[in-house]
């Protein structure tokens, strides 16, 4: 437990400092670049793009939780390709739902908001005569309702799915590292072996 500590206090404090920085990077940029953007359709779009990231990575911070690692033992040994990420997503599941609904889905809650308040200036601008004060609430009720709504329906889908959800990352972690050459997992991996023999 003595060596966990350290480890998992740098943890937090990596994800601290990345989730400030990212979060301050995309309100910089949402807020510079919406208000360029003339189609009013584009900014929803791109609103509605990143609440659905906070969504899908939020099912995917759960779907870790509840997974169970025996059903990906049988994988790795026929040597499905993404089995041993599973295994060691499903191994690491307190940094992933931390990376995920805490890093991703703060993120991804600021930088909505930033983007809500950026649509109604583009609407106040475009319709001067229109109540900035009410299209902000009506904003700001439609940004939480999208991103509670779709956690809650979210929720349960990982719940009832959560192996094929994780085994789906698992491949698709796979493929990273095998695109870049990066172990996500390496510390762990090595570790894990260590506990089986």
């Amino acid at each position: 437990m003595g060596n966990n500590k350290p480890s998992s206090l740098r943890f937090a404090l990596l994800s601290g400092t990345g989730a400030f920085f990212a979060a301050v990077f995309f309100s910089s940029f949402s807020a510079i670049l919406l208000p360029k953007l003339k189609i009013l359709i584009l900014s929803f779009i791109f609103l509605l793009s990143v609440v659905a990231v906070g969504i899908i990575f939020d099912m995917i911070g759960v779907a870790t939780a509840v997974a169970k690692e025996k059903p990906f033992h049988a994988k790795a040994t026929k040597k499905v390709r993404g089995a041993n990420q599973s295994i060691l997503l499903v191994r690491n599941a307190d940094k992933v739902i931390t990376f995920c609904s805490d890093v991703v889905g703060d993120i991804c809650g600021t930088v909505s908001g930033a983007l809500g308040a950026a649509i109604v200036f583009q609407v106040v601008a475009a319709r001067p005569a229109w109540n900035e004060a009410i299209l902000t609430m009506i904003m700001t009720g439609l940004v939480a309702g999208l991103t509670v709504g779709g956690k809650a329906g979210g929720k349960k889908t990982a719940i009832n799915d959560s192996e094929q959800i994780v085994f789906f990352v698992g491949r698709a972690l796979a493929w990273f590292e095998t695109v870049t050459g990066l172990n996500v997992f390496s510390g762990n991996q090595r570790r894990g072996r260590e506990k089986r023999r």
